[in-house]
């Protein structure tokens, strides 16, 4: 398996290079040049398989030569055996038709976890086998950024930097960053949106100069090996519902379009999907491009799913990229136009290609609380924000194709965000035992301007600092 550039002119690699690579020495993202094939009989052998050995099964053509079957299925036992829920990712039925896919069973009750955990294990065992550290950059709205200090925190090959959006994270989610307390951790407050963070690590990688100097290494959802990782609970989901011979469809609370992304290559390798349902939240930029061919941001708005709070998501590209039959040429002038004029017009063709697999919902403030304090009253289930506007999109789908079962995605354990699941539900949910710890531990953090200069100094400081 072979990893080409979205914007074609950076060297092609193979996994184990694209996993260290993050983002293209281009600027663009890493893709597969082709996809295996899923076809019906193969999939119903999947059928029953504990979760770790789904993924093996998923994830192992991608990998090619670069981990040997046995590195595989210790890597995978070990990132999926500290989820606390037997079926790894449970699936639960809402209302008829409408189902939960659970996402939040793993360390830091995100989905994130799911790629996260597999990841650190795969770039800590490249990186031994070079002889090499890294420094681990990347960018979080919340949850990535928690999901990567658990998941690098005390390894022995890489030191990890996440820049969040002061202010504009939950408390849990802040805490889960900042009281880490192991040494090769280092959170860092940005005075910015999460925007302006992946604005920063993206900068940092383009200079190919500091990021050599640095070795840094990629863990947002740029790294194809975060999208890989995901695409195997969109496979459970599908089975459980009975795939191959049963269409569904998922509902995917999304910012920076990585985990709708995944759902997007599951389908291109077999997984009968009928459609995947963008949800976003007033951050509407996805739902707006795919209603007029503009891809246009306007200002972030915080909201009460600060996780979803983005106008610029990176994986969008690898869409563009796909949808277009991997023109690179085509994604490099979009890309071109979108850093000069700041919006970029999808051309029709593509456009149509995107509209046949997506549709887009825009949730707002009043409906998604409207949602939590109606799952909770009618179903008895208390969600966060994020989940919750993926249900209130999961309910126009299954209203526009009721035949069609729809998956929403629950992407975050509702007592990460507390303040909002109690304003609308009325009920407060407490943190699980594991975790009660978090709001008593002493924070430690710096705050640096919303400058990519600032941030490279920083890391040049710490890089000269006897560990």
């Amino acid at each position: 398996m072979h990893y080409v550039s979205t914007r074609g002119t950076a060297p092609t690699l193979s996994f184990a290079e694209a996993l260290l690579a993050g983002l293209a020495r281009d600027g663009g993202l890493y893709s597969p040049h082709s996809l295996p094939e899923w076809r019906p009989e193969a999939m119903r052998a999947l059928r029953g398989l504990r979760y770790p050995d789904l993924a093996v099964r998923i994830m192992r053509p991608f990998i090619g030569d670069d981990f040997s079957q046995t590195e595989i299925e210790t890597m995978t036992a070990e990132a999926y055996a500290l989820f606390d829920h037997a079926a790894t990712a449970p699936i639960v039925p809402v209302e008829p038709n409408l189902f939960a896919l659970e996402l939040f069973h793993g360390p830091t009750l995100a989905f994130k976890d799911f790629a996260m955990q597999w990841l650190a294990r795969a770039i800590d065992s490249a990186l031994a086998k070079r002889g090499a550290r890294a420094r681990v950059l990347g960018a979080t709205s919340g949850d990535t950024g928690a999901a990567a200090i658990e998941a690098f925190g005390g390894r022995s090959q890489t030191d990890v930097y996440i820049l969040f959006p002061r202010g504009r994270v939950s408390e849990v989610q802040r805490r889960q960053m900042t009281t880490a307390g192991q040494a090769n951790v280092h959170p860092i407050a940005i005075e910015g949106t999460f925007d302006d963070c992946q604005r920063i690590v993206k900068e940092l990688f383009n200079d190919l100069v500091f990021r050599d100097e640095m070795g840094l290494v990629g863990v947002n959802s740029i790294n194809w090996a975060r999208i890989l990782a995901q695409t195997v609970y969109y496979f459970a989901g599908a089975l459980a519902l009975g795939a191959p011979e049963r269409s569904v469809s998922f509902a995917v609370p999304t910012g920076n379009f990585g985990d709708v992304l995944a759902g997007y290559y599951a389908k291109r390798m077999g997984l009968p999907v009928d459609r995947l349902v963008v949800a976003t939240n007033e951050n509407d930029i996805l739902v707006r491009a795919l209603a007029d061919g503009r891809y246009r941001p306007r200002g972030v708005k915080a909201t009460q799913s600060p996780s979803m709070d983005i106008q610029v998501s990176s994986n969008f590209e690898r869409l563009l990229f796909e949808a277009s039959g991997q023109d690179a040429e085509l994604v490099r002038t979009l890309m071109a136009d979108f850093a000069k004029d700041g919006w970029f017009t999808i051309p029709p063709p593509v456009l149509q290609r995107i509209r046949a697999d997506f549709r887009a919902e825009r949730v707002d403030e009043a409906d998604c609380a409207a949602e939590m304090a109606r799952l909770s009253r009618e179903n008895g289930r208390v969600v966060d924000p994020h989940s919750a506007i993926g249900v209130s999109a999961a309910r126009r789908a299954l209203a526009a194709s009721p035949t069609v079962p729809v998956v929403a995605l629950g992407t975050a354990h509702p007592a990460k965000f507390p303040d909002a699941v109690e304003q609308a539900a009325g009920i407060r949910p407490p943190l699980p035992g594991r975790l009660a710890h978090l709001l008593d531990q002493e924070e430690t953090a710096v705050t640096l301007a919303n400058d990519g200069k600032a941030v490279a100094d920083y890391l040049r400081q710490m890089a000269r600092t006897p560990a």
